[in-house]
């Protein structure tokens, strides 16, 4: 039976990454893959991570099951940071998922169980969460994320609300938008929860990258609005980002009900479909999160450590926005969008000069990671810009 399957296209991303691996070029430059980087190019292990997991080793007595909702010390450490004065409320509920994907994942799978049908997405969007959505065999209802001048398409956004009618969800991404990095203002987010509340959408925020935009408090506004607004939400949460924990595949879903009655319902079902899905989700990561939060100093070095990473960001912003234009690309709206990623509106031949005449790699959508530029290279980028927006228009 298996010769039924038909050949999938390989991951555009890990092509990328064997293409710069390949390439002798001393200056080339990365800014495909969406991880984190110092002003040297590192990927680096948080010291507070490290220290939490020395006393892990020290610690840890077990390595037997935790179930399918895993560390729940973890989920509960969390939430002060993620909902703030209402961590508490005994309307919300959450458990561990396998990263921010699995918390997807499992959101749109709860969200189906529930009646959901169609999902709301603006677009450009993190394309795994097409493929989710798809998998699931659930209908994409998309609409435009921004406009041309590099903000947020608010009215898209509520027209889209406006026609939904029963049985949809709205995914919404919490902050530092993948891959646009055109995040809703405060007053946007406003508007949003003002039609949410007024429907019957159910909404879906995923917080994948809290802390990397404008700090933790600012970037939980959007997730906090829509549950101050609405009876029912979920909420999908990634660790791998503001703790820099990629490969350990951290993260967690939260739900709101109506009553304690629904999330106690939310809590089986979501049980129920982890435990068909991945039976429970890996330990080692999420404890050395829990230890961290227990721990206030590590608290203390892990937020300062996220701050460092914050200011790196927002510097290349900067930077990228002082050189005003390149060729024919205005940079200075990305001084003002937040996060890791950007999309620079460049063809698929301009795309193709940039790798081959100039050893710089970014995905074939025009999508760029922000962290793989640095004082010593973000010259020669924009010059590559330059001449190949001339080069190829003209």
């Amino acid at each position: 039976m298996l010769n039924r399957l038909t050949q999938q296209p390989p991951d555009a991303l890990l092509a990328l990454i064997k293409l710069y691996d390949a390439d002798p070029a001393p200056d080339k430059i990365d800014l495909g893959v969406g991880v984190f980087r110092t002003e040297s190019g590192a990927t680096p292990v948080f010291g507070a991570i490290k220290a939490a997991e020395r006393l892990l080793v020290e610690r840890q007595d077990s390595k037997s099951y935790l179930g399918p909702e895993g560390d729940m010390g973890f989920v509960h450490r969390l939430m002060p940071y993620i909902f703030g004065d209402r961590h508490d409320s005994p309307l919300l509920g959450g458990m561990q998922t396998p990263g921010g994907t699995g918390a997807v994942r499992l959101a749109l799978a709860l969200a189906k169980r529930a009646g959901v049908t169609r999902v709301l997405m603006g677009t450009p969007s993190w394309p795994n969460h097409a493929q989710i959505v798809a998998d699931l065999g659930l209908e994409l209802v998309a609409f435009n994320h921004a406009t041309p001048d590099g903000v947020a398409d608010v009215d898209a956004l509520l027209a889209a609300l406006g026609d939904a009618g029963e049985g949809a969800a709205v995914l919404l991404h919490g902050c530092c938008h993948n891959p646009t990095g055109v995040d809703y203002t405060p007053a946007e987010w406003d508007r949003i929860v003002a039609a949410l509340a007024a429907g019957t959408v159910l909404p879906i925020v995923d917080l994948a990258y809290q802390g990397l935009g404008a700090g933790m408090e600012e970037d939980a506004y959007g997730a906090r609005a829509v549950l101050a607004a609405v009876a029912e939400a979920l909420v999908a949460y990634s660790c791998d980002k503001n703790f820099g924990l990629y490969r350990d595949r951290v993260g967690a879903l939260y739900w709101q009900g109506e009553d304690a009655d629904s999330v106690t319902r939310t809590t089986s079902n979501g049980y129920a479909l982890a435990r068909a899905a991945w039976s429970m989700p890996p330990d080692h990561g999420a404890a050395a999160v829990r230890l961290v939060l227990e721990d206030e100093a590590l608290t203390a070095d892990w937020l300062a450590e996220l701050e460092g990473m914050r200011d790196r960001i927002r510097s290349v912003r900067q930077a990228l926005a002082a050189h005003g234009t390149a060729g024919s690309l205005d940079l200075t709206p990305y001084g003002r969008q937040q996060g890791m990623f950007a999309m620079l509106p460049l063809t698929p031949a301009e795309i193709a000069a940039l790798r081959a005449d100039h050893s710089i790699y970014m995905a074939g959508s025009g999508r760029i990671n922000i962290a793989g530029l640095t004082p010593g290279n973000i010259d020669k980028f924009t010059g590559a810009l330059a001449a190949v927006t001339q080069t190829v228009v003209a």
